[in-house]
C-alpha cells in the first residue's frame, strides 16, 4: 500500500473540510486505490502551524483549531516566526494543497506559494483561482520541469467537473463560448431578495450562514464570478485573461423594486457570466445582471447553485449544474485532484 504525505496550506472552511473528508473516505481509499494519506504538516496564519513526519493526529488537529488554541501543541518540530515558504520547504511532503484567501488583483501570495512548492519537489492542488488567473503558464511549465502535478479543479465550480472533463474526457474538442452562474453567493442573495428581504437584509442572513465573508465585496460586486471567468478563459480557452479585463457589473443596484417588477412578469433577476472566442480572439467576456424568463436555462438555478453551460464544436450546448455545494464538496475537488495526479504520476 502507497503512503502518501500531504502539507496544508490553510486550514479555514475548506482545509478543515479536507481533513474531515479524509477521515470519512479513509477505508474507501485504501480499499479502492490502496493508498493511505497522512497529513505532515498543517499551516495558518491564525493558528500556527504543526510539522510531524509521522502524520499528525487529524481529530486533534480539528479539535485545537475549533478550540482557539495555536496547533504549535500538536507540533513535534516548532520554529518562531517560521514563514509559510519556509513551512513549504520545511515539510516533508509529497503533495501541497494550497486554499488560502483569494487576491483577484495578482494572485499573490498563494502564486508565490505554489511556486516554491514546485520548486521543492511537491505536486500542488489549489481552490484558488488567483494563481491559475494569474500563473497558470508559468506554473504549468514549472509543473512540467519538475514532473510534477498542478491541478485546480476546486478554483471554480466547487467538486464539479470542469477543467478535468476537458483535460481527460472531452479531447480534441473546442469550447467556442462559456455562459453561466458562476457566483453561488450572489444567486443566493438575489433569491432572499425574491422572497422579500432587502439588499441589506439578505446579506445579513447570508453572513449569519457564512454563506459570505464580513466584507462581501468580492461576491457582490462581481469579482469573484470575474475571476472564474478569467480562469475559464486562460485554461480552457488558452486565451490569458485577467477579470480587470473583463466588463465587470455586480448586483448592489438591484433593488426590491427591480425584483419585484421582474417577479410580477414572471421574470428573475440572475448574475450571469458570459464569454465567446472566434479562434484565438476573445469577442467579449461579461458579468453583469440579467432579468431573464423561465425560457432561460438559468431561470431555475437557484440557492447557491452554479451553473456553466458550454458551447463547442460537437456540442452545440454541454451544461454542468452543480445544486448546493457544501465546503465538502470543494475538499471533494481537491481529493479527487490529488487522486488523478497519483494516477498519472505514481
Amino acid at each position: 500500500m502507497k503512503q502518501i504525505s500531504i502539507a496544508l496550506l490553510g486550514f479555514g472552511n475548506v482545509g478543515k473540510a479536507f481533513v474531515k473528508l479524509l477521515l470519512k473516505k479513509s477505508a474507501s481509499l485504501k480499499k479502492d486505490y490502496d493508498v493511505e494519506f497522512i497529513i505532515t504538516g498543517i499551516f495558518t496564519n491564525s493558528h500556527g502551524y504543526a510539522i510531524n513526519s509521522a502524520g499528525i493526529n487529524l481529530n486533534k488537529a480539528l479539535e485545537v483549531v475549533d478550540s482557539g488554541e495555536n496547533l504549535k501543541i500538536i507540533s513535534d518540530h516548532y520554529v518562531e516566526q517560521l514563514d509559510a515558504n519556509n513551512f513549504i520547504y520545511t515539510c516533508s511532503a509529497e503533495f501541497l494543497l494550497e486554499s488560502t484567501p483569494l487576491n483577484p488583483f495578482d494572485g499573490q501570495p498563494a502564486l508565490s506559494f505554489i511556486k516554491t512548492a514546485l520548486n521543492s519537489g511537491k505536486h500542488v492542488v489549489t481552490a484558488n483561482k488567483g494563481p491559475v488567473v494569474f500563473g497558470y503558464k508559468e506554473l504549468s511549465e514549472i509543473a512540467e520541469h519538475h514532473g510534477k502535478g498542478f491541478y485546480f479543479e476546486s478554483s471554480v465550480m466547487d467538486g464539479a467537473p470542469i477543467f478535468s472533463l476537458f483535460r481527460d474526457a472531452l479531447p480534441a474538442i473546442k469550447i467556442n463560448a462559456v455562459n453561466g452562474i458562476l457566483n453561488s453567493c450572489t444567486n443566493f442573495l438575489l433569491g432572499l431578495m425574491e422572497e422579500g428581504n432587502t439588499f441589506e437584509e439578505a446579506i445579513n442572513q447570508a453572513k449569519l450562514i457564512g454563506m459570505t465573508e464580513t466584507d462581501p465585496s468580492a461576491d457582490i460586486d462581481g469579482w469573484d464570478a470575474s475571476v472564474k471567468l478569467s480562469a475559464i478563459s486562460t485554461v480552457l480557452f488558452g486565451i490569458p485573461l485577467t477579470p480587470l479585463q473583463i466588463d465587470r457589473t455586480g448586483i448592489r443596484e438591484i433593488s426590491p423594486e427591480m425584483i419585484k417588477e421582474a417577479k410580477d412578469a414572471g421574470e428573475k433577476w440572475k448574475l450571469i457570466c458570459s464569454m465567446r472566442r472566434k479562434d484565438k480572439n476573445l469577442l467579449y467576456a461579461t458579468v453583469k445582471p440579467e432579468r431573464i424568463n423561465s425560457s432561460s436555462p438559468f431561470f431555475n438555478i437557484s440557492g447557491t447553485s452554479s451553473f456553466a453551460l458550454f458551447e463547442t464544436d460537437i456540442l452545440p450546448g454541454l451544461g454542468i449544474v452543480e445544486s448546493n455545494p457544501s465546503t465538502e464538496t470543494t475538499a471533494y475537488g481537491m481529493l479527487a485532484d490529488v487522486i488523478n495526479i497519483i494516477k498519472k504520476y505514481y
